[in-house]
């Protein structure tokens, strides 16, 4: 079953001003809608994204180049056709979202579209902390604020059941927790992102700029560090493969492919920055066409998926646990041959040896460990 993400931009939305709906007005150099979708676009879990829209706002839409449909008279009304147009097309779970929302996280996304294993419905939402009165010109009433939630979105749904609901809604909801609540859909409360605000007076634009801008400073700032361990053992041979050099010894390394595992430490590194698994889910060792290949393979396609997400590698330190061979006089081999593999310089690698002082298998010379660790830059 597929995730779809249903975004409701058919509003008018001129309590913020200026001649065109919010959601197409310009915010940190593009619009409210364009960073909206970028937002839901980020998360690999949403199969497909859907935009309801004004049949006014056909040329804005068209430039976002995302599929649409056009909204109803109300919100509930728009969300309805939506869920509509979605049918038949193999969606289990549903994110029905604010266009006014462009700094949505996609950890909140993830947490929405996990907590629909258990529940029906999933809302994010954050505890009411401020004092709550009731009045006009002056206060009439203090009203307690214990279990007062502010409602945020995107609320999630399993497909079917909320699809059901809005079409036996009689109209004039809030939101689609209430259309759910009439339908008696239990929702779960997800604590929601303070920052992921709703966009409605022109004070508001001031401000989603401001985080809007920070945020864009921390993601440059992206830093990752990684970690990679690997160990094979002796069996026959007559050398050894160490950081892609071929090193004369009594005994060769066993595994299934060249069991370089200097550079399978390395690999293991930077998917772990990446928090992509590691080379067994890659190139699984069951796939027969790895058997026996060389493992400078497996630490590309590492270097290229970091780049693909937009890291640089700025650095990398490899160490070497083992009685023999002596790993001193190739380490400015070995630094080279990573330097050309990785397209870095060879001022950035570092590879060096250490003995367990005779201790472990190690030490009984069974076989040889590597620990790596490397350092991304988000570019």
């Amino acid at each position: 079953m597929k995730t779809a993400a249903l975004i409701v931009a058919a509003g008018r939305g001129r309590r913020a001003g200026g001649e065109a709906p919010k959601q197409w007005h310009r915010l940190a150099g593009r619009r409210v809608a364009d960073w909206t979708l970028a937002a839901l676009h980020s998360v690999a879990e949403i199969d497909q994204v859907l935009l309801v829209i004004h049949p006014d706002d056909v040329a804005f839409a068209q430039e976002l180049g995302v599929a649409y449909v056009f909204g109803g008279d109300s919100r509930d009304a728009s969300v309805r056709f939506g869920l509509e147009a979605l049918q038949g097309q193999g969606i289990g779970k549903v994110l029905i979202h604010d266009v006014a929302r462009p700094l949505i996280d996609a950890d909140t996304i993830l947490r929405l579209i996990r907590a629909l294993d258990d529940h029906a419905a999933a809302a994010p939402a954050l505890a009411v902390t401020d004092a709550l009165w009731r009045g006009g010109d002056t206060v009439k009433q203090a009203v307690p604020r214990d279990g007062l939630f502010r409602a945020q979105t995107p609320q999630a749904f399993r497909f079917d059941a909320i699809l059901a609901a809005h079409q036996a809604h009689p109209g004039g909801s809030a939101d689609d927790v209430e259309v759910a609540g009439h339908a008696g859909i239990e929702v779960a409360i997800i604590k929601g992102n303070e920052r992921n605000m709703k966009i409605t007076t022109p004070e508001d634009f001031a401000r989603a700029e401001r985080l809007l801008v920070a945020r864009e400073q921390r993601d440059k700032m992206d830093i990752r560090l990684g970690n990679g361990y690997d160990v094979h053992r002796f069996g026959p041979g007559d050398h050894v493969v160490l950081c892609g050099v071929k090193i004369p010894h009594g005994r060769g390394l066993q595994g299934h492919s060249d069991a370089d595992v200097a550079m399978h430490a390395l690999s293991d590194a930077i998917y772990g920055a990446l928090a992509e698994g590691d080379i067994g889910q890659h190139f699984p060792p069951s796939d027969m066409q790895w058997k026996g290949a060389a493992s400078d393979i497996f630490l590309r396609h590492a270097v290229d998926l970091a780049s693909a997400r937009g890291f640089s590698i700025s650095n990398c330190d490899v160490t070497l646990v083992c009685e023999q061979p002596k790993i001193g006089p190739h380490a400015s081999a070995m630094r080279a041959s990573l330097a050309q593999i990785m397209a870095l310089e060879t001022g950035r690698i570092s590879v060096k040896a250490t003995t367990s002082e005779r201790l472990g298998f190690t030490g009984r010379e069974e076989g040889i460990a590597a620990i790596a660790t490397a350092t991304l830059v988000k570019s």
